[in-house]
């Protein structure tokens, strides 16, 4: 057993912590490191402030250990790589900071999902009388190596997909103020049903509407920006995008009997994005427009179907498309081809945005 600086081991400092000693040995493997330093002796070895140190962590999600010898050597690499990124002047201490909080919010949930998800259920006792705890470590110290690979893999295509959005972007300020189209999927009478299903099945269903969701949303272009349990949240660079994923994503739950109907609104116009979320007008219009719109329904704002119409995927008005039609077949020729239709529906105040005037999307069959 390695020896800390104080000469005890790491089980001796576990025992007299109070702290489980199969936690301790878990944390040596997923870390691959050896508790060695206070937060104060991590700051000095890393040359940072105490008060740099301690923003850094706090960003990355981490509690205050007081002055516990808590902290390995990866620490005191991590503190002083994001030390010497602000020093060279590649970031500034605040954006150093950002890094650090996003990272740490996202892979913390990553990290929850994998041990409630993932990992409990492979590490059910396979032989009566055998514990959770005697399977664990071996199933931890197989998995963890594949995982972080993966984990590696993902972030670089997703960073190089992210880098190329903001390389075609117009100019400087588009990179983070820019012109989306934003859309909300809402399952209808999600409170009802917590007060009627077993948390289980509720867990479940969630989980089968999330999927669908996420998987809708990527196949089609589209970014899932976040799940909100009985509602999610995606962008699109153009508005025919979001508009086909809103669709499918309607039609997808329509014809899956367990799960309730679904509503979806959508807006057209520049988001500011921070962390990897969306915010803004554009953003709280699409979230307005959800709570009004009828079941297994898409509505959206003037400007996205303004949008569609500038694009040609969907006609000024039915009347015109009839018109069109009607033109080409007199000609010989053949008509305009429409994905989408577009309905106004009667103009109604928005808490907080004024009045708005809601169209109705639908998929036009000649599309």
């Amino acid at each position: 057993m390695t020896v800390d600086d104080s000469g005890s081991g790491e089980d001796a400092q576990g025992a007299d912590s109070g702290e489980d000693p199969l936690a301790l040995r878990l944390e040596g493997l997923i870390l691959g490191a050896e508790r060695r330093y206070t937060p104060f002796q991590a700051a000095r070895s890393a040359g940072v402030s105490m008060e740099l140190a301690s923003r850094f962590w706090r960003a990355m999600g981490f509690a205050d250990i007081g002055q516990a010898k808590a902290l390995t050597e990866a620490d005191v690499l991590a503190l002083r790589r994001l030390a010497g990124l602000v020093e060279a002047g590649l970031l500034s201490e605040a954006m150093a900071v950002q890094v650090a909080r996003s990272t740490g919010q996202t892979t913390a949930r990553l990290a929850e999902w994998q041990i409630d998800s993932f990992l409990e259920g492979l590490t059910e006792p396979p032989e009566p009388g055998m514990t959770r705890t005697e399977v664990t470590y071996p199933i931890v110290e197989l998995l963890l190596p594949e995982l972080e690979e993966f984990l590696v893999y993902v972030w670089r295509r997703q960073l190089a997909a992210s880098a190329g959005r903001v390389v075609q972007a117009a100019d400087d300020e588009e990179m983070v103020d820019r012109r989306l189209a934003v859309g909300f999927a809402d399952l209808v009478g999600f409170t009802r049903l917590t007060r009627r299903m077993e948390e289980e099945e509720l867990g479940e269903l969630v989980e089968a509407f999330e999927t669908t969701a996420a998987d809708l949303v990527a196949a089609n272009g589209g970014r899932l920006i976040k799940t909100l349990g009985d509602e999610v949240l995606y962008a699109a660079d153009d508005a025919g995008t979001a508009a086909e994923i809103a669709l499918r994503l309607i039609e997808t739950m329509a014809h899956d009997e367990t799960m309730p109907e679904l509503r979806v609104g959508m807006a057209f116009g520049t988001v500011t994005t921070r962390m990897g979320d969306v915010f803004g007008t554009t953003v709280n219009l699409a979230s307005r427009l959800t709570s009004i719109a009828p079941k297994d329904a898409v509505l959206v704002d003037t400007a996205f179907a303004e949008e569609l119409i500038r694009t040609q995927d969907a006609p000024t008005s039915e009347a015109e498309a009839a018109e069109e039609a009607a033109a080409a077949e007199k000609e010989g020729e053949e008509p305009p081809v429409y994905r989408f239709g577009l309905q106004p529906m009667w103009q109604r105040p928005v808490r907080g945005l004024g009045v708005v005037e809601p169209w109705l999307l639908t998929r036009r069959n000649d599309g």
